[in-house]
């Protein structure tokens, strides 16, 4: 009997030690989870203050490259080159990835096949790779150095990786100069400038001319069927852009010189003198004549507002086509979304330049005609292209207030990337000889 007592004791005494060993634990998890919580805020905030540190950076070298950008455009004098002897640029949009290292591959074997031909048992000197990339081109301002330079580093046969196949202007298509990096402080800065006459206009499946209609829906059709849309996605696009020219005003390539009546600012008159003074003391109203150029631009930035809104589906828009690591297709990267209102027919690729023909007709052959001919001389003017292919000079006639032969309408596009965060900005400008005119800008 005098034993139970004992056993009662040690399992007391057994209990409170598990109580307390309980206890413990759940305040070190406790404590453990409160320090987690805590570093992990501390860790947070940390982040946020840097991102924030590292955005304004960006940011602030982004704005100065725009800066630098917009004050250098007056020296941009875009210049075609030939190209006879290289792969042309206009059908990689629909390559797949294993046609277009095909490509490459192809060609590396016919410049490999053309070094020993032109050096047999030497090396391929500088020489030997202007004469087999045409760079003699008294049409090229940087012939002597950007381009030569260029073919050196694309020439290298033994690695068709390494090659780049040009655009119209030297640079992959669609920039007009080879893109700029370089660095603001602890930002690095890229700047590229794109030909924006070389995209499908997307304010053509608004014309507000009626006559036009029908074949600016089949135009925008023919563009759409090339970027491998389904008729349920073009229906779909098509709604979008029907309603946005319901509520806004249509879409013209064509203008004529307007008159706008102003009034011009003047001093206030004193609330003493009586109304007939004050209604007679109006600002006087004088009429100024609006340029073509300045109605143009107009145009371009009430349309790029709307394009860039959500009134489009920009996502299905920007959908990539093409999956690779070094290239970037999508329908998105071929529309001009600027108010842009021609097609630069030197510079667009096949399925911009069947969509412009679509207007007059023969669009597959005239834009296989173009293609084969601009490699060795670009196209000077109209009167140029309906001699060169005179069996379809009605067609081409039919088409010319959408074509050019010249390029007016460029983005500038500069990213600024400092520590994690990255800035960006858009302008959209027109250029006329000297004069320049800011369209849009969009910055994030």
């Amino acid at each position: 009997m005098s034993s139970l007592p004992e056993s009662l004791n040690n399992c007391t005494g057994h209990s409170r030690r598990g109580i307390v060993l309980l206890v413990t634990l759940v305040l070190l998890v406790v404590l453990s989870t409160l320090a987690y919580t805590l570093s992990a805020r501390i860790s947070a905030q940390r982040h946020r203050d840097q991102y924030i540190i590292d955005y304004s950076k960006a940011r602030y070298a982004c704005d100065s490259a725009v800066k630098y950008a917009m004050a250098t455009l007056e020296d941009i004098n875009p210049q075609l080159i030939s190209r006879p002897e290289e792969p042309d640029f206009s059908d990689l949009f629909i390559l797949s990835e294993a046609d277009y290292q095909e490509l490459l591959a192809q060609w590396a074997a016919k410049l490999r096949q053309q070094r020993s031909i032109a050096n047999p048992g030497g090396d391929f000197t500088d020489t030997d790779i202007k004469n087999l990339k045409g760079t003699n081109d008294t049409n090229d301002v940087n012939d002597a150095n950007d381009v030569a330079g260029g073919a050196r580093d694309a020439a290298d046969s033994n690695d068709a990786n390494s090659l780049t196949v040009r655009g119209p202007y030297g640079p992959e298509w669609p920039f007009v100069t080879a893109p700029a990096e370089f660095e603001i402080g602890s930002a690095t800065v890229r700047i590229e400038i794109e030909d924006e006459n070389s995209k499908y206009p997307l304010g053509w499946a608004l014309l507000g001319d009626q006559a036009a209609q029908r074949d600016a829906q089949a135009s925008f059709e023919t563009f759409c069927e090339w970027m491998g849309f389904g008729a349920e996605n073009i229906d779909s696009l098509k709604g979008e852009l029907k309603r946005i020219g319901e509520v806004v005003k249509p879409f013209n390539i064509e203008f004529q010189p307007a008159t706008i009546a102003e009034r011009t600012p003047s001093a206030p008159v004193p609330a003493s003198r009586s109304a007939t003074v004050r209604r007679t003391a109006r600002a006087p109203v004088t009429r100024r004549t609006v340029s073509v150029y300045d109605l143009l631009a107009r145009q371009g930035a009430d349309f790029a507002e709307v394009f860039h809104s959500s009134l489009i589906d920009t996502e299905l828009l920007a959908r990539p086509t093409i999956i690779s690591e070094s290239r970037k297709e999508s329908a998105l990267k071929y529309i001009g979304v600027w108010g842009s209102t021609k097609v630069n027919i030197n510079t667009a690729p096949r399925h911009v330049l069947e969509a412009a023909f679509t207007f007059g007709g023969d669009a597959d052959e005239i834009a296989q005609e173009i293609i084969k001919r601009r490699r060795v001389k670009p196209f000077s003017d109209v009167e140029d292209l309906k001699k060169a292919l005179f069996m379809y000079s009605d067609s081409i006639g039919k088409c010319e207030k959408y074509i050019t032969m010249g390029s007016s309408f460029f983005t500038i596009r500069v990213t600024a990337i400092s520590g994690v965060a990255e800035a960006s900005s858009v302008i959209a400008i027109t250029k006329d000889g000297k004069t320049i005119k800011r369209i849009a800008v969009i910055s994030s």
